[in-house]
Formats: structure tokens, sequence, C-alpha cells
């Protein structure tokens, strides 16, 4: 009785979240923290819950797919993983081989045209390993409409510092002008593997860290960020849909701020020409929602009308 009362709040509950969410992120990155906790409550040794955690990535797949997110990075297994108990290591790397494998030949993935890549230094894993990485990457290879980021012997200071060691051998060579080291280049020797920015990062078993995870890519797009109590196999559809609505209370107000900022800076140049007040103009609308380019557009009207 219970239980069915549980089950009919929580679906009336997801219901009036799929409501309340207009649009949503192209790119989530979820830390899977909780695994090793779930299991010791429940008395079970630890590789019985990272299988459970597997079940909630299944899942979180098919309501990406639901909400439109277009590209999902997941954090299986990062640098500092490498000091678990050898025992430990070797079921997850027995679970990630026998996962990427499942996920490469399973219809729906085909179906749904997701590429499966690695990102990190997958050099580092056993030879099985990295075998089922080659698998997975090669059958999807050709897919474009979802990506699917596995972050395995990931770590983002050693990602960071790669890419800074291969811009600067590149400088020393005279392969590459110091004057044209910017963004897009850092962007290219990450991993030798594209990224689009990250819009949201979601962090599960109640930790409020994002522990070295893709710095570069969140950090600079101010991603939001949503932590959670429920260990990994406990998220429900109830938990990504609120971290999406985070996700989108956090666009909200940070388009309102771009606005006004943008429509302040027209005010300030007010005393110039109306050939560079618009010049400014044209160039903020381009960064700027389509509320924040009209409201742009009203000031610029207003002071047209004022110079008459």
């Amino acid at each position: 009785m219970h239980s069915r009362v549980r089950d009919w709040l929580d679906g009336a509950y997801e219901r009036l979240l799929r409501r309340d969410i207009d649009g949503g992120p192209d790119h989530v990155a979820i830390i899977m923290d909780g695994n090793r906790r779930y299991a010791r409550e429940r008395g079970d040794e630890t590789v019985a819950g990272h299988r459970e955690g597997t079940r909630t990535t299944e899942q979180v797949l098919e309501w990406c797919h639901d909400l439109g997110v277009e590209e999902l990075t997941l954090y299986a297994f990062s640098t500092e993983n490498f000091d678990r108990p050898r025992e430990e290591r070797e079921h997850l790397f027995d679970l990630i081989e026998s996962k990427l494998r499942e996920f490469a030949d399973a219809d729906g993935v085909h179906e749904n045209e997701v590429c499966i890549r690695a990102i990190g230094e997958v050099e580092r894993l056993p030879e099985r390993v990295r075998d089922a990485v080659a698998y997975a990457e090669r059958r999807t290879e050709s897919y474009d409409r979802f990506q699917l980021n596995v972050a395995v012997a990931y770590g983002g200071r050693a990602e960071l510092l790669g890419a800074a060691r291969d811009t600067l051998e590149a400088v020393a060579d005279g392969r590459l002008d110091p004057a044209d080291v910017d963004v897009a280049e850092i962007d290219r020797r990450l991993y030798a593997r594209p990224v689009r920015d990250v819009d949201l990062i979601v962090r599960t078993g109640g930790a409020e860290r994002t522990s070295n995870f893709l710095p570069w890519h969140a950090n600079g797009n101010e991603a939001a960020v949503f932590f959670c109590a429920p260990y990994w196999p406990e998220f429900s559809k109830v938990d990504f849909l609120r971290a999406i609505r985070t996700y989108e209370s956090r666009e909200a107000s940070w388009r309102h701020t771009r606005t006004e900022r943008a429509v302040a800076l027209v005010r300030a140049v007010a005393g110039s020409s109306l050939v560079e007040t618009r010049d400014v103009v044209g160039r903020l609308r381009e960064q700027l929602p389509r509320g924040g380019a009209e409201q742009l557009a009203a000031e610029l009207d207003r002071q047209d009308r004022t110079a008459e």
C-alpha cells in the first residue's frame, strides 16, 4: 500500500517537473558516486554496487534521449581510482569492458545513432579494456545524433597539463606561433577528443565537489552544478529532472544578468555617435537571448528619440 502511494506521488512529481522544463542543456556530465556505499549499507560486496550502478547508467541514456540532451559524459574511472585495491580495480575493469561491448552492440545505441568514445589516459588501462574501447568506438564512429563520452583513467589536471606540454613543444619546435595559442588551440589538444562545453554537472552520493572533472569544459562555460544525496544506483528520473530544472534556473538568471550588463553598456556609450552605439548594439545582440535583444533594441530606440 505504502509503496503504491509512494510510486503515485513520485509519478505526479515527475509530471510536474517535466511541465516546468522548457528546453534543457545540450551537454550533461555526471559523477556517478556512491556505488560502494550503496553496497556496504546492504551488506553486499563492492562489485554489487557497481553492477547496480550500470542499470542507472542505461536509464540515464534513455532520459537524455527523451529530454533532447545531445551529449553525455560519464565519469567511470578516474586516475585516482588506480590507487584502489587491486581486486576492486579488476572488478571495475571487467565491468567497464563488458558494458562498453554491450552498449556497442545494443539495438538502442544504433537506432538512436549514439557515438561512443573514451576520454582519458586510455593507454594506462589493461589491454582487455583498451580492446573494448576500440570496439565500441569502431562500431559507433559514424554516428553523430548523440555523443556518449566515457571518462576512463581520466583526470582534469592531467588533461590540462598534457595540453600545456603539447602546446609548449609545438611552440618550441616552431610548429606553432605563440600568438596563435587560443581557446580553440587548447581545445584541440585535450586528449585529442573534441568535447563541447559542459552545461550541467551532476554528482550523486551527497558529496559537494566536482573532483577534477572536465575543468576546462565546465569552468570555462560556468556550468551549473547539481549535487544530490541518492547514491548512483538510487538516482531516479525525478532527481535528473530536478538537475535539469537547476540548470534552467541558472540559465534564466544568467540571461537576465547579461541583458542588464548589455543595456548598461549601451547607456554608457550614449554620448558617442549613433553609428558607434549601433555598432556596439549589433555586437551585443548576437550574444543575447531573444528577449534581451529586444530590450537592447528598445534602449537604442529610446536613445534615438532623445537625440532628435
